[in-house]
């Protein structure tokens, strides 16, 4: 099982600097979609925070399986695509969206 690492503490506490120590998360998208978040708007302007790079670095973790994006509604995931395409253009956001749809049947 994943323990967060310093970077993706660090993100994770930018999406949700409500969180207190010590974090028991494994990932990083569904605690903040599911237990912070509001609703699907107050996700898309959490996730408006990050970066290019830290979007990048989300991307990488969800290809290579340790950061759960089918663990997560499929209107969040669409968020976070759409999102991901817009702020980190390349391709990875197709990827992910063709991914997320193989292993849940869902588009988004």
């Amino acid at each position: 099982m994943r323990k967060l690492d310093a970077r993706s503490l660090k993100i994770l506490r930018k999406l949700a600097p409500e969180i207190s120590e010590p974090v028991h998360y494994r990932s990083i998208l569904p605690p903040v979609s599911m237990h912070h978040a509001a609703d699907e708007d107050d996700f898309q302007e959490r996730l408006e925070r990050l970066s290019a790079e830290e979007f990048d670095y989300l991307a990488g973790k969800i290809m290579d399986g340790s950061e759960c994006l089918k663990c997560i509604s499929p209107e969040s995931a669409r968020i976070f695509i759409d999102l991901l395409e817009k702020k980190a253009p390349g391709g990875s956001g197709e990827r992910i969206r063709e991914l997320y749809k193989s292993s849940t049947g869902y588009e988004v």
